[in-house]
């Protein structure tokens, strides 16, 4: 499984390596909603939720899908503009202006992407123009929950109001907390743009790709580039150019946009956090042992998103509830997964940090 990327055609000059302060600001939310997804951040992660306002975090929740499971396209603006040829702004108030001239399709088809929506990389009618794609699109948002559904409702009846709200809240958020990240990150991330461009232009783009991270793979004979995630997509460069965008905040995600019609994008992590102590012999290769079925490995891609049932991931993988149970019995002996009960549901998620860790603890385990 994998996201291909068609460059045929392609120029160097329509490469670019370009921070963006909006895409940055989307995963310090990721960030905030999900610590276990970055364990070098727990620290800064402490330090903001101590002082974060009760409202702003109110508000924070909202509409925490659109970073929360994922990270939505709507951080990535300039990609969905007519040209595929626009840039990240300079600063997050550029930026936003990009995000208003997004148009209310395209606003909502993004907010509503990965817990709603339907054909992420194909040409498909639009949720707003289409009845039966709004129908779909909230009956998945009733699956996911009230809060959710509201928000649904919210933005299908009024995609300007929650534009506005959208707009509001990110510039809450940079005067309580980004814009101070922001001015230590910058730095970081520019560094690193011209480390990459610098390799775009004396060794060329598989250089450049291969530094970014080894799971990208340039065939330069076929012109494709093959991202290794455990999801399938398509899309090409086509009229428009190709961004590799640097997150400081990122790791472990390599983030591929490749929504029809967009500008490709490789939204990569520069550095990573120190980890801890490595688990015993016994309980790595137990875990490893765990990983190896690809049932299981499959539904760990849903469970690393967000929690699920049982029933709902039976229903996903077309497997009964007692099968699915077994495997979850498996990934929990093993210490993969935690489990949490919210009414009569008992809910099962991925356990991020010590899957991070396993890569780490096999080469100083086979090193000891």
């Amino acid at each position: 499984m994998s996201v291909h990327i068609d460059i045929a055609g392609l120029r160097p000059e329509e490469v670019a390596v370009v921070p963006s302060p909006l895409a940055e600001l989307g995963m310090a939310l990721h960030a905030l909603s999900e610590p276990a997804h970055h364990p070098g951040l727990q620290g800064w992660v402490t330090a903001v939720t101590a002082r974060l306002d009760p409202h702003l975090a109110d508000r924070m929740c909202e509409a925490d899908f659109l970073w929360r499971t994922t990270f939505s396209d709507l951080f990535l603006p300039w990609a969905g503009l007519p040209d595929r040829h626009a840039l990240p702004g300079a600063g997050l108030a550029e930026e936003l202006d990009q995000l208003d001239k997004l148009s209310d399709e395209q606003f909502v088809d993004a907010a509503l992407e990965f817990t709603c929506g339907t054909c992420y990389g194909e040409s498909e009618p639009t949720t707003l123009s289409d009845p039966e794609t709004r129908r779909r699109a909230l009956d998945l948002a009733a699956a996911r929950g009230p809060r959710q559904l509201r928000f649904g409702e919210r933005l299908l009846a009024d995609p300007p109001r929650i534009r506005a709200w959208l707009r509001q809240f990110l510039r809450d958020c940079d005067e309580a907390f980004f814009a101070e990240a922001w001015s230590r990150l910058r730095h970081q991330l520019a560094a690193d743009a011209r480390h990459k461009t610098d390799l775009l232009r004396r060794k060329g783009l598989a250089e450049a790709l291969a530094a970014v991270s080894p799971a990208i793979t340039l065939d330069e004979e076929a012109a494709h580039i093959t991202v290794d995630k455990l999801g399938d997509g398509r899309t090409a460069t086509g009229d428009g150019g190709l961004l590799l965008v640097p997150t400081s905040l990122g790791w472990p995600h390599l983030m591929v946009l490749h929504r029809y019609g967009w500008q490709p994008v490789l939204h990569y992590p520069v550095g990573s956090p120190e980890l801890a102590a490595p688990q015993t012999l016994e309980q790595l290769a137990m875990r490893m042992a765990a990983l190896s079925h690809p049932v299981r490995m499959r539904m760990c891609r849903h469970l690393a998103r967000s929690a699920h049932t049982t029933s709902e991931l039976a229903q996903v993988h077309g497997m009964t509830a007692p099968e699915i149970s077994r495997h979850l019995a498996v990934l929990k002996k093993a210490g993969l997964i935690t489990t949490r009960r919210r009414g009569r549901y008992v809910l099962h998620q991925l356990d991020v940090t010590v899957v991070a860790r396993l890569g780490s603890e096999f080469l100083e385990g086979i090193l000891r």
